[in-house]
């Protein structure tokens, strides 16, 4: 099964996460198929927290891919995020 979600990145108690289309089976920081954005907890001031690639997000939801929870929450509050921008 193809999944979206997080993978982590960045230094320890420093995350930062890249958002990726990959096969369920595969490790979480492992390999990959596409990446289609990034969320960063810990932005400040005037760095970007999310984004995301809405129509490759919503191309692979059409194909059958199925998100997590947490990229569930963060495309809609992207998308609220948007709308109002």
């Amino acid at each position: 099964m193809v999944v979206i979600r997080l993978a982590r990145g960045g230094a320890k108690k420093r995350p930062f996460y890249q958002i990726v289309v990959t096969d369920s089976r595969s490790p979480r920081d492992g390999r990959y198929i596409e990446n289609i954005g990034f969320f960063n907890p810990i932005a400040q001031g005037q760095e970007t927290p999310v984004r995301i690639d809405v129509e490759t997000y919503e191309a692979w939801i059409n194909k059958g891919a199925q998100p997590t929870d947490r990229v569930k929450s963060l495309f809609k509050a992207y998308k609220k995020e948007q709308a109002q921008a």
